[in-house]
């Protein structure tokens, strides 16, 4: 009697020998985009690098973004597909090992008298307890890894892209912000200008009650006042449907002192970003890294699709005990133990293997395609930003200029037409100037804000707190 089982070291050796990968050799591909930006612009900031708690320095934005974060129901769900593709990953891991089962039973057996040797019935009993393995296949040709690789990969990629949501989720949100903050600096202003017109058309009706002014100046400034009117009603709208998307975007309730009366001048703690080389910058953006490893992914494939070509081994063993008596199972010379190699040799598959094959190489390229695609995207979504930082100072000095020239062509045309100087046509069209003007003012402010916070994003900014 073996006092250690065969099966058990030829089990150790196989493993030892087993899993001789057959996937192609993975090198990152070159990337397809140019060697650098336009304008790429300087600083001391590395976004990837710079936690969005040190880049949006505003307090209240970032009370916001730490209330999203937790209940954001996108980010809920990313996160739940880690999970899932983490435990997949973990299943195909497990198939590389043996699974060992304990196992114990009991078979009875009643013989008719008509059958028996002996002339009467009999019952016989059999009770078993034992250990074993069933079907654990030697990967000798790397089809199990191949898989667990591919599952790893697919795993890396999941969570990815929940990085990739978490990134989004947080400039979403900043930009929800500074639009609420925009349109209700704008509803102010409307506001405003509708208070002042009501005492243009007090003024105006004043005048025409005494004669000196027409009914036409009457009749304008009373259309004057209906479109301040109309403005106010549509900034309340809009103010309400900001406030309605960063409430989605937080997950819950929004308190209300977290939430901006006016577009504040700055809410980053940093003015300039700067862009770096695209082959260094691009590749630590999470969906970048995410497409790569889909790549990775599809790499591995092909080596498991490969390996469906060749043999596949098996071992099924056990050891233990077996006795016609419960009571004396583990006594005298009662141990057994099986050992069930087996080899399965492919031959005609009706081309199926082949075709896997084929599938698994054009699965690689278009997810060779997609990768690519995905870096040219990002290369033009950062140029796309550094262009708008590129003019956007200038674009806000010049707004100011135009804003304070128009507010000074108002002042002067109003003192001329309440010394009866200037008729109000004029003063209408410097009214209606100088309200574009200050709300164009606002939307460049807006525009500014939102372009830093789209560079930290297309930077790859936003992971760390």
């Amino acid at each position: 009697m073996m006092k250690r089982p065969q099966w058990i070291i030829t089990t150790l050796a196989a493993s030892v020998l087993a899993a001789c990968s057959m996937a192609p050799s993975y090198e990152r591909p070159v990337a397809p985009v140019a060697q650098g930006w336009k304008a790429a612009g300087a600083g001391e900031y590395n976004a990837a690098e710079l936690g969005w708690r040190e880049y949006f320095a505003e307090e209240r934005l970032q009370r916001l973004i730490t209330l999203a974060l937790e209940n954001n129901r996108d980010l809920r769900v990313a996160t739940a597909n880690i999970d899932k593709a983490r435990a997949q990953y973990q299943v195909q891991r497990a198939a590389q090992l043996p699974a060992i089962n304990a196992t114990g039973g009991e078979s009875a057996t009643r013989t008719p008298a008509q059958l028996s040797t002996t002339g009467q019935d009999r019952v016989s009993r059999q009770y078993s307890a034992g250990i074993g393995m069933a079907s654990w296949e030697l990967d000798f040709f790397g089809r199990i890894q191949s898989l667990k690789d591919q599952a790893l990969a697919q795993y890396l990629a999941t969570e990815e892209a929940r990085n990739s949501t978490q990134i989004s989720l947080i400039a979403e949100l900043a930009n929800a912000w500074l639009t609420l903050a925009a349109d209700r600096e704008r509803q102010k202003f409307s506001q405003a200008t509708l208070d002042a017109q009501r005492n243009t058309l007090n003024l105006a009706q004043r005048r025409f009650d005494v004669g000196t002014s027409s009914g036409l100046d009457l009749a304008q400034a009373r259309a004057a006042l209906e479109a301040a009117r109309v403005d106010v009603a549509r900034y309340a709208a809009l103010v309400e449907q900001d406030f309605n998307a960063v409430t989605l975007l937080t997950g819950g309730e929004v308190p209300a002192e977290l939430l901006p009366l006016a577009l504040p001048e700055r809410v980053t703690q940093a003015a300039e970003l700067p862009a770096g080389l695209p082959a260094e910058t691009l590749l630590k953006r999470p969906d970048v890294r995410a497409a790569e490893q889909q790549l990775i992914a599809a790499n591995a494939n092909i080596g498991a699709a490969r390996a469906a070509f060749f043999p596949r081994i098996s071992l099924t063993a056990s050891t233990g005990f077996a006795s016609p008596s419960l009571e004396g199972l583990f006594s005298g010379d009662n141990r057994t133990w099986s050992f069930a190699p087996q080899i399965s040799i492919p031959i005609f598959a009706g081309g199926a293997n082949i075709a896997n094959l084929d599938a698994a190489k054009a699965s690689q390229r278009a997810q060779l395609a997609t990768y690519e695609k995905t870096l040219q995207s990002a290369f033009r979504d950062v140029a796309d930003a550094l262009a708008q930082r590129a003019t956007i100072g200038e674009q806000l000095e010049a707004q100011q200029a135009l804003s304070q020239a128009y507010s000074d062509a108002l002042r002067l045309t109003q003192a001329r037409y309440d010394k009866g100087v200037s008729n109000y046509v004029l003063v209408l069209d410097a009214q209606r100037s100088d309200y574009s003007a200050q709300q164009n003012l606002i939307t460049t402010r807006l525009a500014r804000e939102q372009n830093r916070v789209e560079l930290y994003k297309q930077l790859g900014g936003g992971l760390k707190e």
